[in-house]
């Protein structure tokens, strides 16, 4: 399967983690994610007002580049667009339908990206997790060299695989995919009430107070429910459960640090890609300790 891949801005920089253990994973299912070409922004979090055409230019100048690469033969005609960030996927999807179901704003978005050629509306933004679920969470178990064994992980969803209901990958009151796709990789499933609950987003940069007070919540959660480790798409989320903790700390004497990791990282190291696939020292927390202590990872790695 050859598929566009668009990658946006955090994975080419703070979550570059988060990109090569995905291209790595993907490449062992068979799947081979091809960037496109001249990507932008995908402008995040548009207004959700309904006067905000504006805003979604930028997404669907993404989707043109796939159509381009679907008439050249570069991938499998596929029209759809592959995404790893949650905040990336929620926010192109939520374009791409926009312009779909209104063919009067497809048309003023025609008409303003006038050195592109029209969009056709034919593009679905997809997240690896749904590839990995159409694929079959029981074939993606027999590519596993090494379990998971007794690792306890807490999937972790936030808002954007969610939110609203037709961008959602899963049944946003209790999602699964990311258990499934865990227990695939041979790790212990441990459910986090707080799994659905915000990280704090965008507060991380005018009010941090709220973001630790959020992130402690859910981390502590997840310790008090038996997890050693919880995981995550969303770079944002990332930032703050992971680079956050150390502020947690401060305020919370009795908080213990905890691991968090991209889902594609445990699938790297489940797949036996090595470390320089894992890229665990991008993570703020170092997890291999913890890796070690359950024999997933050699002394002295």
């Amino acid at each position: 399967m050859k598929i566009p891949y668009y990658p946006g801005c955090s994975l080419k920089t703070t979550a570059r983690n988060l990109e090569v253990s995905a291209l790595a994973s993907a490449s062992t299912l068979g799947i081979e994610m091809v960037e496109i070409p001249r990507w932008n922004c995908c402008g995040t979090v548009f207004s959700l007002t309904s006067d905000d055409l504006m805003h979604h230019v930028a997404p669907v100048r993404n989707l043109v580049r796939v159509q381009e690469m679907n008439r050249q033969g570069i991938v499998d005609n596929e029209y759809r667009l592959l995404t790893l960030c949650s905040m990336c996927f929620n926010t192109m999807k939520g374009s791409a339908l926009r312009v779909a179901d209104n063919p009067d704003d497809l048309d003023k978005i025609n008409n303003f990206m006038d050195r592109e050629e029209d969009y056709e509306g034919n593009v679905e933004v997809v997240h690896l997790m749904e590839i990995l679920r159409e694929m079959g969470f029981d074939k993606i178990g027999e590519a596993v060299t090494n379990p998971l064994g007794d690792l306890k992980i807490a999937p972790y969803y936030g808002c954007m695989l969610l939110r609203p209901k037709e961008i959602g990958i899963d049944d946003p009151e209790d999602p699964t995919i990311g258990a499934d796709l865990f227990r695939a990789l041979g790790a212990e499933i441990v459910d986090n009430p707080y799994k659905k609950v915000c990280c704090g987003a965008y507060h991380t940069v005018a009010d941090k107070n709220l973001v630790i007070d959020l992130a402690y919540s859910i981390l502590s959660q997840a310790d008090k429910a038996g997890a050693e480790a919880i995981t995550t798409s969303c770079p944002l989320c990332a930032f703050n459960l992971d680079a956050r903790q150390k502020e947690i700390a401060e305020k919370y004497p009795e908080f213990k640090t905890m691991p968090v990791f991209y889902f594609t990282q445990l699938m790297a190291l489940a797949f036996g890609l090595g470390e320089d696939k894992c890229m665990f020292e991008g993570n703020y927390v170092d997890p291999r300790p913890l890796l070690r202590a359950k024999a997933l990872l050699k002394e002295g790695s």
